[in-house]
């Protein structure tokens, strides 16, 4: 399970250090590509196989079904963790997430997102607002 959020700068050569905590559950190989609400989502291989199972199960007659899958496997890219801990994000990835210099990378159960730092502090502060609320509805219980 990936959990936290941690703060990384990417280089000019487009590469970024993968959280010390993250690289185990990765695992030397995985997979990144566009995620929703502008950022990146990486899988460890074996999520990225059920969730590739799962989205093959789409109907092919229905239009939305192809425009995600299109979406979100044609930006897909098979990273692979260097000995200094980074990951190459590739150009197409780089610019869909509006990744510069500051980054947040993020655990959110059984994936990893990576945002540029004003993406996700807007992202982060509009979702704090309403928190509880989010909450009730989705959860119907208090945490």
């Amino acid at each position: 399970m990936f959990m936290g959020e941690y703060h990384h700068n990417i280089d000019t050569k487009g590469r970024i250090i993968v959280p010390s905590k993250f690289r185990d559950g990765l695992g030397t190989t995985f997979i990144l590509t566009r995620g929703l609400d502008k950022c990146l989502f990486g899988y460890p291989l074996d999520e990225w196989k059920t969730l590739e199972e799962k989205l093959k199960s789409l109907p092919l007659t229905k239009k939305d079904a192809r425009s995600f899958t299109r979406f979100f496997f044609s930006g897909a890219i098979e990273c692979e963790v260097d000995k200094q801990g980074r990951i190459n994000i590739s150009a197409p990835l780089l610019q869909y997430a509006g990744l510069e210099k500051e980054c947040v990378v993020i655990g959110v159960s059984n994936r990893v997102e990576i945002w540029s730092k004003s993406g996700w502090e807007e992202v982060f502060s509009d979702s704090e607002e309403s928190f509880a609320d989010i909450a009730e509805n989705l959860i119907g219980f208090d945490i």
